[in-house]
């Protein structure tokens, strides 16, 4: 690994007393580094970690973080399987760490391949947590060797699978001293989704109530616990073996899906319903089960599998169309709000997520660690659901 130390100083100009710089911090400034590296599609045998990736230069806003963990995310292993998903049949009861079932294969085969097969190789990952090595000159709230915690927004194309990862100044806060860096790595890109479904878009609101469907995975258990702590009374679907954790989180109400019917179990009207699984029925159900001005968000939009499809030029406007035209449908027979969601950097959002995750009122349990050196073992065995929990890649 090459680097190179530079010390910016204060200089008094004899005569001018013009200043050349203001910080005495030192900031290692990063050339080169270990990452992984996606340049095909296909299974976890196509992933390549190289020793002397380039490292980029700094943008005023940017911030250079020394990765300690990041954690593997859906998206992470959809972007690489292109090649191989085509030919498989998921099974339709499969829930996997962020809640998500796959219901059509071929809809979900080569996620975002319109946006990264042109600028591949890329570096795979979106969660990260670790030091501060070396900020841009605009930003403002972080300092070189704090530990922070993120997450990348879903279309970058240089993600955290890295020694040392990139990420604008809004998309890091400080790591709580209370939890690990294992631990932080699994919680902002899941956290932000369902923080950006109840709260950006739904705004609830201390005594409404909320439906999680599929609240077992990640991004559900996230809401459940950010709906709790706002004050809403919370009921989620989800597999028996996560009823426990989800009610001693604070849901008044956890149907297990494999052995009840939860359309009967499920009682009342709900002012919002976060749908992880976005299949018909549980579109259908949600959206019945909503009061009039009540929100639907579901997390399985269409507008990355179309743009796959069809192309950007295409897909886009297609999946805009298809998005109106539900919205308008439901806001006229139903009464209610309709959109789908995805997860987006924000910043008040992650200081509130840091504040909860500090008190122990937010958490995303991990299931095993993997070294980076064994992301394709990780990498197999979410394929393989071998780890239906949350797996995180630790880097020495």
């Amino acid at each position: 690994m090459r680097s190179l130390l530079r010390r910016s100083t204060e200089m008094v100009l004899n005569g001018g007393m013009s200043k050349i710089g203001v910080s005495q911090l030192r900031r290692s400034m990063v050339t080169s580094c270990r990452a992984v590296l996606l340049p095909r599609f296909g299974g976890p045998e196509v992933l390549d970690l190289r020793d002397d990736v380039d490292v980029p230069h700094l943008k005023p806003n940017e911030v250079l973080v020394r990765a300690r963990a990041v954690s593997v995310n859906p998206l992470d292993t959809r972007v690489k399987q292109y090649n191989d998903i085509v030919n498989i049949v998921l099974d339709t009861s499969f829930e996997d760490d962020c809640g998500i079932r796959y219901r059509n294969v071929m809809m979900r085969a080569g996620y975002g391949r319109s946006i990264y097969e042109p600028l591949l190789p890329v570096i795979l990952g979106r969660d990260i947590s670790g030091e501060i090595a070396a900020v841009g000159n605009s930003v403002r709230s972080l300092t070189v060797g704090q530990e922070v915690f993120g997450a990348l927004h879903p279309t970058a194309v240089r993600g955290t699978y890295t020694d040392y990862a990139i990420l604008a100044e809004d998309e890091l806060t400080l790591k709580p001293e209370s939890i690990s860096h294992v631990e932080a790595s699994a919680i902002p890109f899941a956290a932000l989704t369902a923080w950006r479904a109840l709260r950006s878009t739904a705004r609830i609101k201390q005594g409404q109530r909320v439906l999680v469907v599929g609240g077992g995975g990640a991004v559900g258990f996230s809401a459940i616990q950010l709906a709790v702590a706002v004050g809403c009374h919370v009921s989620t679907t989800c597999g028996g073996e996560s009823i426990d954790r989800i009610l001693a989180a604070g849901a008044e109400q956890a149907v297990d899906y494999t052995s009840e019917d939860y359309e009967a179990s499920i009682k009342g009207y709900f002012d919002a319903v976060l749908d992880t699984i976005g299949v018909p029925e549980t579109e259908r159900m949600g959206i019945n089960l909503l009061k009039r001005g009540g929100h639907y968000m579901t997390l399985q939009g269409e507008a990355a599998s179309l743009a796959d499809m069809y192309g950007l030029a295409i897909g886009i406007p297609i999946a805009t169309a298809m998005l109106a035209s539900k919205q308008i449908q439901y806001r006229f027979s139903h009464g209610i709000e309709y959109s789908w969601t995805y997860m987006r950097a924000d910043a008040e959002g992650l200081h509130e997520i840091r504040r909860l995750s500090e008190v122990g009122k937010l958490k995303v349990p991990v299931e095993k660690t993997f070294p980076i050196a064994q992301v394709r073992e990780a990498h197999e065995a979410k394929d393989k659901r071998i780890i239906s929990g949350k797996v995180v890649l630790e880097l020495d």
